[in-house]
């Protein structure tokens, strides 16, 4: 299978440009997305290829665009909401109301 994640050796996408002393984290909620993922595998039943799975089926310019813990948290979204575990009505509602009280506390 090809996706925009098979890319290597792929000319046009410019050079690679690592951070010096990149951290491992940038933010704490990329900590958090990574500490996520053996509890909710454990407790929603998928495996690292199912996993993997959701990160490459993300539309390709999301992919491009995105940084690495965002291809996890999509990959979150599309098990947890084909497993059940919230719609996604009720994640676009929860992103809502955490937009309007970040906006109300700045």
């Amino acid at each position: 299978m090809n996706s925009i994640a098979d890319m290597g050796g792929m000319d046009g996408y410019g050079p690679i440009n690592p951070e010096a002393n990149e951290p491992v984290f940038h933010a704490e909620w990329e900590r958090r997305c990574f500490a996520l993922f053996l509890p909710s595998a454990a407790a929603v039943g998928y495996g690292v290829d199912e996993f993997r799975h959701g990160m490459e089926s993300l539309p390709p310019s999301h992919y491009l665009n995105s940084s690495y813990y965002e291809h996890w948290l999509g990959a979150y979204e599309k098990i947890f909401a084909e497993r059940g575990v919230f719609t996604t009505e009720e994640l676009n509602a929860r992103i809502a109301q955490i937009k309007a009280e970040e906006k109300q506390n700045a």
